[in-house]
């Protein structure tokens, strides 16, 4: 499985969930940290909550390895670790507050919208 359809994967499972704003951010050659970068958030920790569990459950579903996942109790920024896609689902609040897109807004956006629809 490549990196892209991980994201895609991710991408779609959000979706399910009714993330809002999904954003997918190309980092290779930007971070060593991973390939690319999954942002959406949801309205309630709830629906945080649920974006991610139906994150992990798809990925795993798709033999794709979650070494870990960080933040699921408090809910307001949870951090899917898939390897060469790292997830971030936030809480609507913390979104706007943390703003990733803006920290790496050298990153070019990744077109996944046809792919999730």
């Amino acid at each position: 499985m490549t990196e892209k359809e991980t994201l895609v994967i991710a991408a779609k499972a959000a979706d399910d969930k009714k993330a809002e704003n999904i954003i997918a951010l190309n980092m290779k050659g930007i971070s060593l940290v991973a390939d690319y970068f999954l942002i959406c958030h949801g309205n309630s920790d709830k629906q945080v909550q649920a974006i991610a569990r139906e994150m992990k459950a798809k990925a795993e579903e798709n033999q794709i390895h979650v070494k870990r996942m960080e933040g699921f109790e408090e809910a307001r920024w949870i951090l899917v670790d898939m390897g060469d896609v790292i997830a971030h689902v936030f809480h609507k609040d913390e979104r706007s507050y943390y703003n990733l897109e803006r920290l790496w807004g050298d990153a070019p956006i990744e077109d996944i919208q046809s792919e999730i629809v």
